[in-house]
């Protein structure tokens, strides 16, 4: 089975690169990945990254005025992969 993550969809390449280096300043385990097509087209890249860290990744992106498209937890289970909203960002 595979393990659940959270996913911040960006606006912008530019927004998605600049939030990677921030954080792993900061020493958080993340991966850049190609941006679901369930969550949106706008932009190729998104960071993955463990859901106990989602409350500093809302301050990184707050503090550092980040623009980007939402964040999302992405589960699976029994029916397969499921991908939940959990904050929209500044559309």
């Amino acid at each position: 089975m595979e393990e659940n993550f959270y996913i911040i969809a960006f606006n912008s390449t530019q927004h998605a690169i600049s939030t990677e280096q921030l954080l792993k300043g900061e020493g958080k385990e993340i991966m850049m990945i190609p941006t679901p097509r369930e969550i949106t087209s706008s932009c190729g890249l998104s960071l993955r990254f463990n859901g106990n860290d989602i409350d500093f990744v809302l301050n990184i992106l707050t503090n550092n005025h980040i623009s980007f498209y939402g964040i999302y937890s992405v589960e699976f289970g029994q029916k397969g992969k499921t991908i939940r909203e959990i904050t929209k960002g500044d559309i």
